[in-house]
C-alpha cells in the first residue's frame, strides 16, 4: 500500500483541482439549483477516475450516479454520498463566496465541500492511487451518489428497493466522518431518523395596522402559544406517547460511549458557550447527544422583520421543527402524535405540514466484523486509536442500507470538528483530505483479507 499512499501525495495538488472543480458547481436541492449539472460532471470525474459511471433517474430533479469498477476478490463495497449541498445563506456571513471554491490557511473553503463533496473525490483518489500501481483494486467498488439528501432524500427508498440486485455488496462506507478534536479518527456506525414540519397560524385575511390588536388575533402569538407547548424548560418534550418508542441503548453501546474521550470543552469553547444544557457533562453529555430525541425549533418568521420600525400585525405566522429519533421511533408514528397533541392543547388551527418524507434510525452492531476492518485500517493510517460511535447525533438515509440491503455500514471521512457543515465558511483542512483517502486504501486493502461474514 506504501506505493499507493505516495501517489496520494505526489498528486495531492491534481485531486485538490478536481475537488475545486465539484465545489464551483452550485447544487441546491432545496431551491433544486444545479443539480443535472452536478449529476454530470460527477459521473465524468468518475469516468476520468477509471470508473464506469452513468445517472439513473431518481425523482424529477436530481439522477442519481451510478459507478461500478471490478476488483480482484469476490469482496463488493459500496460507497453512498450526495453532490447535493445546503442553501449558503446567509451570504454575508462567507469570507469567500460560497461557490468559489479558497484555500486559505490550509484549507478548502466552500459550500459543501466537507459535506459531501471532499469525501466523493477521497474516494475516487484512493481508487485512482491503487490503479496507478499497476494493479487492480482489492475488491470491487460500486458508487451510489445521490443529490437529494440534504432535503430528506424523498426517492431513495424506493430506488434502492427498485435496485437490489444492482446495489448488492458486502459492507456499505458512509459519506461522512472524519477526526476529532484530538485528531483521532471517528468511526460512527448509525444515524438518528428525523421528521422535518411545517407549522402554520393564520389571522386575518392580510397584515393590519397593530393598534388593532385589541380586537384582531395575532397568528404570531398563536403559534409562539402552539410551539411552547411541545416542551417545556427542563428540555422534555411534552407530546403525549413521543418516548413510548426509544429504545435504550444498549451495555455494550453505552460502554464504548463511557470510553470515548470527552470533547466538551473544545466544543463549548468553538461554539462561544458557557455550559450545555440542562448543566450536563461528562458521560451524561455524551448519552443525551447521541442516544436522546429531539424536538428543535429550526427557524420562526411573521409580520416585518427589516430593518427599522413597522407597526404591523401579521396575518400569518410560520415555524420549521425537526424531530430527532432514536429505535425504534418513526417519523409516521411522531407526526400523528404532533397533530393529535395540538388538537388536544387546543391548537387545531395550527395546520402541519410534513416537508420531508422523513428517515428512519439506523445502527450496525458493533461487534460487526466491517468495523473490525474499519477500525484496523484507521489505526495503521492515524497511527492513533480511532473512536468508535454507536450512532451520529444528525440523520440521513442509512435505514435503507441496513435494513433493505442488509449491509453492515461505518464511516470513514475528511472533516473535523470546526468544518461548519452546513454554516457559512464550510471547510475542510487539506492535510485531513489526504489521510482520509489513505484511509479508504487501507479499508478495500483490508476488507479483501478479512474473514467472511454473512
Amino acid at each position: 500500500m506504501e506505493d499507493a499512499y505516495a501517489y496520494v501525495d505526489d498528486q495531492s495538488d491534481r485531486f485538490l483541482e478536481d475537488l475545486i472543480r465539484l465545489c464551483r458547481q452550485p447544487s441546491i436541492s432545496a431551491q433544486k439549483v444545479g443539480l443535472t449539472e452536478m449529476a454530470a460532471l460527477t459521473a465524468t470525474v468518475m469516468g476520468e477516475y477509471g470508473l464506469q459511471a452513468r445517472l439513473l433517474p431518481n425523482g424529477n430533479d436530481a439522477p442519481l450516479v451510478y459507478g461500478f469498477r471490478e476488483g480482484r476478490s469476490t469482496r463488493t463495497l459500496l460507497f453512498y454520498d450526495h453532490y447535493d449541498v445546503q442553501p449558503p445563506e446567509p451570504l454575508e456571513l462567507w469570507e469567500s463566496p460560497p461557490f468559489e471554491p479558497t484555500v486559505r490557511d490550509g484549507k478548502l473553503y466552500a459550500r459543501g465541500v466537507a459535506d459531501n463533496k471532499a469525501n466523493i473525490l477521497s474516494r475516487l483518489a484512493a481508487l485512482k492511487a491503487i490503479l496507478s500501481t499497476g494493479r487492480e483494486l482489492p475488491v470491487s467498488v460500486k458508487f451510489v451518489v445521490e443529490g437529494e439528501e440534504e432535503i430528506g432524500s424523498p426517492n431513495l427508498s424506493q430506488f434502492v428497493v427498485d435496485h437490489r440486485e444492482l446495489l448488492r455488496a458486502d459492507a456499505c462506507l458512509w459519506e461522512s466522518g472524519g477526526v476529532n478534536w484530538l485528531g483521532q479518527p471517528n468511526i460512527t456506525l448509525g444515524l438518528k431518523g428525523i421528521l422535518y414540519v411545517e407549522l402554520e397560524a393564520r389571522g386575518a385575511v392580510r397584515d393590519v395596522h397593530s393598534s388593532l390588536a385589541t380586537i384582531v388575533p395575532n397568528p404570531a402569538w398563536r403559534l409562539v402559544w402552539a410551539l411552547s407547548s411541545l416542551k417545556d424548560r427542563d428540555e422534555n418534550v411534552l407530546i403525549s406517547g413521543f418516548y413510548d418508542r426509544v429504545a435504550p441503548p444498549s451495555p455494550r453501546e453505552l460502554e464504548v460511549v463511557r470510553a470515548a474521550p470527552s470533547e466538551e470543552e473544545e466544543t463549548r469553547e468553538n461554539l462561544g458557550l458557557p455550559g450545555f444544557l440542562l448543566g450536563l457533562s461528562g458521560f451524561e453529555l455524551k448519552c443525551r447527544q447521541l442516544f436522546a430525541p429531539t424536538c428543535t425549533i429550526c427557524g420562526i418568521w411573521s409580520g416585518y422583520t427589516g430593518e427599522g420600525g413597522k407597526t404591523v400585525l401579521p396575518s400569518v405566522a410560520r415555524a420549521k421543527v425537526d424531530f430527532r429519533l432514536v429505535p425504534h421511533m418513526t417519523p409516521e408514528d411522531i407526526l400523528e402524535k404532533l397533530r393529535r397533541h395540538l388538537t388536544e392543547k387546543g391548537f387545531s388551527d395550527v395546520t402541519v405540514v410534513a416537508r420531508e418524507h422523513g428517515e428512519y434510525p439506523a445502527r450496525t452492531p458493533l461487534d460487526h466484523p466491517f468495523v473490525a476492518v474499519v477500525q484496523a485500517a484507521a489505526r495503521q493510517v492515524y497511527g492513533v486509536e480511532p473512536v468508535i460511535t454507536p450512532t451520529m447525533s444528525g440523520s440521513g438515509p442509512m435505514y435503507h442500507f441496513t435494513k433493505v440491503l442488509g449491509l453492515p455500514v461505518a464511516s470513514a471521512g475528511t472533516s473535523y470538528p470546526d468544518s461548519r457543515v452546513h454554516a457559512p465558511n464550510e471547510n475542510i483542512r487539506l492535510e485531513d483530505f489526504i489521510r482520509g483517502t489513505k484511509h479508504i486504501i487501507a479499508i478495500m486493502e483490508r476488507m479483501k483479507d478479512a474473514p467472511p461474514w454473512s
